[in-house]
């Protein structure tokens, strides 16, 4: 089938691609097919080849929602320092360092939040996340056993796909 002169680790080691799939998806059903099938999955590798940067855009950022998404932030962080400075203080007071953190740092949260968007002077409003994607995904075997793999996942169904 296809040899790979691709070597995506140490000189030396013989990679072959076992198959190629159009989606990470497929290549990873593929693997879990091959480890189901007792095969020694530990000389397997997913190779993405063609990457691009996909950015989903999720929503419009104004100020009011940076200084509330920095008050969520503040207030988990006050929290934790509450937690942290009430293991050392005794009676009822351990409460109010609770409180008094979240509620702290909540409001520095929303000023830093509301600062931090404003110094964009409106260049960034909107929220994304952003994830590589490859147009190929290749299962590639080192050292042998590849034709042993591209029957097993023939035989399964499989076999490549784009």
């Amino acid at each position: 089938m296809v040899e790979s002169s691709a070597r995506p680790a140490t000189a030396g080691t013989a990679w072959h691609t076992v198959a190629s799939y159009g989606s990470y998806e497929a290549a990873q059903a593929a693997v879990d097919r091959l480890s189901d099938e007792r095969f020694p999955v530990e000389q397997i590798d997913i190779v993405g080849t063609g990457l691009r940067l996909v950015e989903h855009v999720t929503g419009r950022l104004t100020k009011g929602r940076a200084a509330g998404s920095g008050a969520a932030i503040g207030a988990w962080f006050g929290l934790l320092i509450g937690l942290l400075v009430g293991l050392f203080t005794p009676g009822p007071t351990w409460f109010g360092l609770i409180a008094g953190g979240i509620v702290i740092g909540a409001l520095w949260g929303a000023v830093l939040g509301f600062v931090a968007h404003a110094a964009t002077g409106g260049r960034r409003d909107f929220t994304s996340t952003q994830r590589l994607v490859a147009s190929r995904y290749d299962v590639m075997m080192r050292n042998g056993r590849s034709d042993e793999a591209r029957e097993l996942l023939r035989r399964a169904g499989l076999a490549e796909q784009s």
